[in-house]
């Protein structure tokens, strides 16, 4: 389906938990005290019609998020589940990666064509001061995982910050080359403000709003067309493709703010 600025809205990204297992500065400015309990969150059999529903709008490709998307309980049979909807070309899924020593192999099995594993730094000071109370041995045993149970074109998502990580970009370049990995710089930014996005460095995301492809399901089950919007659709399950629809009609030519939700609420 095409938007009323013509772009093609073929993307659909799922956040399906808002909990997670660490507390990363930029993602949970309060740390774990800001966020909010789940309730209302969408079932895994909410969530596959939804998908399927999509594909007949032309939504191809979908990507799982959170929080983090491993501490959903049947995370495994719920990837299986939308890999098998017919019209879905791409599942894949952004992490943390600590738990993805244990996980790498069922969920290769389960069908997941290809992971984004978020690493901001290799020194394991440093990880642990952004993440607040993560062990960055646990990530670099989940990548390896990840690399034996043999998945490819493994993207490592590195949110570049000013007087933090920007001296090691060269030094994660080399991990991830040495590892078989593409390296994804992401721009720091505030949602607060589009304008927030630090272009000091040349970075991969966020995308320009020109080429933008995608809309957002939220955890809680809110449609939101746009990252740097406050706009946002109730999903009603009894009329899923009028929600959709909707959602990607009122989709901004520009993102400004989004004062509503944090990162940790939406899935980046």
């Amino acid at each position: 389906m095409l938007d009323k600025f013509n772009r093609s809205i073929t993307y659909l990204r799922i956040s399906v938990t808002n909990n997670c297992n660490l507390s990363c500065s930029y993602c949970m400015p309060d740390g774990f005290a800001n966020q909010k309990l789940e309730k209302n969150l969408l079932s895994s059999e909410d969530i596959i019609k939804i998908v399927e529903v999509g594909t007949e709008i032309g939504i191809k490709k979908i990507r799982l998020t959170g929080g983090e998307p491993l501490l959903r309980k049947n995370i495994i049979s719920l990837i299986r589940d939308i890999k098998n909807i017919s019209g879905i070309e791409e599942v894949t899924l952004t992490t943390n990666g600590v738990l993805l020593k244990n996980m790498a192999k069922p969920l290769k099995e389960a069908g997941l064509d290809r992971i984004n594993i978020s690493i901001d730094t290799l020194d394991p000071i440093k990880y642990k001061k952004i993440t607040r109370v993560g062990n960055i041995e646990n990530v670099l045993a989940g990548i390896d995982a990840v690399n034996e149970a043999g998945f490819k074109n493994t993207k490592i998502n590195a949110v570049l910050m000013p007087n933090f990580n920007a001296n090691e970009i060269e030094l994660i370049k080399k991990f991830c080359d040495d590892k078989g990995l593409a390296l994804q710089r992401i721009n720091h930014y505030s949602l607060s403000d589009i304008n927030s996005i630090d272009r000091t460095y040349s970075a991969e995301r966020p995308l320009s709003c020109g080429v933008c492809n995608r809309i957002r399901l939220t955890a809680d089950g809110k449609i939101k067309p746009c990252l740097f919007s406050d706009n946002e659709i109730p999903i009603d399950l009894d009329n899923i493709k009028e929600s959709l629809i909707s959602a990607i009609n009122i989709k901004p030519a520009n993102g400004t703010k989004n004062s509503t939700r944090e990162n940790w609420e939406i899935g980046g």
